[in-house]
């Protein structure tokens, strides 16, 4: 498995959005190897930003990165 990304620019996160079965969409994000389904284009894809965001807002909580 692959380390999360440490950009804080929310336009370097995809979000891809397909039809999932008969009544149902699913956002992915293949930077944060997420996926969240809903029944609405519109959920899945602002529930993908509120994630990207969410991930951004803890890379700055846990400051400066040391290797």
């Amino acid at each position: 498995m692959s380390s999360k990304p440490t950009s804080t620019n929310p336009q370097d996160y995809d979000i891809l959005i397909r039809r999932w079965g008969e009544d149902g969409y699913a956002s992915y994000c293949p930077q944060l190897e997420e996926m969240i389904k809903g029944t609405a284009h519109v959920e899945v894809e602002e529930a993908m930003k509120k994630r990207i965001l969410e991930h951004i807002a803890s890379l700055s909580s846990q400051g400066p990165r040391t290797t």
